[in-house]
């Protein structure tokens, strides 16, 4: 079954799909390994992965490249971030060519001006709603796979309010798209009157230290949530882990007496399956 049909097909369970953000291979098959069925390609954990923040820098190329590797080492749908398309229609339908062929799931386009900026920093400002109209027809058009899930994504709290967002994504919807993602409520009751208002399949985005409050999954399925995507927190626990391991090296010369906080070799080859290249490589010998 495609990564395409298994999404669609956990959408429409009663299940809600939990999707913790990743931004390369290895946290991917991290993901995988813990048994979380579909994960979440981050934008913002890829560009700050890369060192830069997440203010729409990295380019379509690099992006796809990057969702190439996550996709090409799990068999669990992908959810990817297309930021807002990176420019108009056209470049929207480019970037829906490009996510498809990389094999993602699904795909978010959001109706922030170009460049963007994280939905959870200040200052954001938004697309007329007839263009961001046009974006999802464009990419609707051209995707091939008729499973492919299409989310649209409005940032339009901050800057036309709540009610205007909820208006936003009911046009959305209207337009193509499968499910609605209104990022960044900031309260509980914001958070239930969305699910209360928005008929189909619906998104929010949980993570520590952001805009919106936290709510045990349990609580947003009951609301009406099918998605929850966990951006930023793996990235976020990995940056710490290494600055513990790199204070230890500093203080001590090396990293025994943080010896628990590391991933036995055996393990992280475990990981990346290196026992069965290995093998796979005797048999071309």
């Amino acid at each position: 079954m495609r990564n395409t049909t298994k999404l669609r097909s956990m959408l429409q369970t009663a299940t809600t799909v939990v999707a913790p953000g990743v931004y390369d291979g290895l946290s991917a098959r991290l993901v995988e390994k813990a048994g979380f069925a579909a994960a979440y390609a981050s934008g913002g954990a890829i560009a700050r992965g890369s060192g830069i923040p997440d203010l729409g820098l990295l380019s379509l190329a690099e992006i796809a490249g990057r969702l190439e590797q996550i996709v090409d080492v799990v068999d669990i749908p992908v959810i990817a971030d297309a930021d807002n398309g990176y420019g108009n229609a056209l470049n929207a339908q480019r970037a829906a060519h490009a996510f498809e062929r990389a094999g993602v799931a699904a795909f978010h386009l959001e109706d922030q001006t170009f460049p963007k900026r994280c939905g959870h920093y200040e200052d954001k400002t938004v697309v007329p709603v007839s263009e961001m109209i046009g974006k999802l027809r464009a990419v609707r058009d051209a995707l091939h796979d008729p499973d492919f899930v299409v989310i649209a994504r409005t940032d339009a709290i901050a800057v036309e309010g709540f009610d205007a967002a909820i208006d936003r994504c009911l046009a959305y919807v209207a337009a193509g798209a499968d499910v609605a993602f209104l990022d960044a409520p900031t309260s509980e009751a914001q958070i239930a009157d969305i699910a209360r208002r928005l008929p189909g399949w619906k998104l929010i985005n949980m993570f520590q230290g952001g805009k919106t409050p936290l709510l045990p999954v349990a609580r947003l399925q009951e609301l009406g949530f099918h998605i929850v995507i966990i951006p930023s927190d793996l990235q976020r626990a990995s940056i710490k882990a290494m600055q513990r391991t790199l204070a230890a090296i500093t203080r001590d010369g090396s990293s025994a007496n943080v010896i628990g906080d590391l991933a036995p070799f055996d393990e992280r080859e475990a990981l990346v399956a290196t026992a069965e290249f290995l093998a796979r490589g005797k048999r071309y010998a």
